[in-house]
């Protein structure tokens, strides 16, 4: 079974501390769920249309640990923190084998 990974990528942070208080629930919620933090910060370089922007890289062992993450109850409890606080783009790919 393939890995999975959530991307994000944080085009605007008009919240500093909305984030924080998101990250203080979602970090346990995610690892509680089998996630495994391999990336988090701005962008040490951009090239072609890249842009500089934070990016969080999180592995699972599958697409459906990935989905049940997002999906729990701790995750949504901190998306509500989050709220409109941060212009993002979250999305879950499939690791090659």
């Amino acid at each position: 079974m393939a890995k999975a990974y959530w991307v994000a990528a944080y085009r605007s942070i008009s919240d500093p501390e909305a984030l924080a208080g998101y990250a203080k629930l979602a970090g346990p919620a995610i690892m509680a769920a089998g996630g495994r933090f391999l990336a988090r910060g701005t962008a040490a370089r951009a090239y072609e249309a890249g842009l500089l922007q934070r990016l969080v890289i999180i592995e699972f062992d599958s697409v459906e640990k990935a989905v049940a993450a997002h999906d729990s109850e701790g995750y949504q409890a901190a998306l509500k923190v989050l709220g409109r606080s941060a212009d993002r783009d979250l999305r879950i790919v499939e690791g090659v084998e």
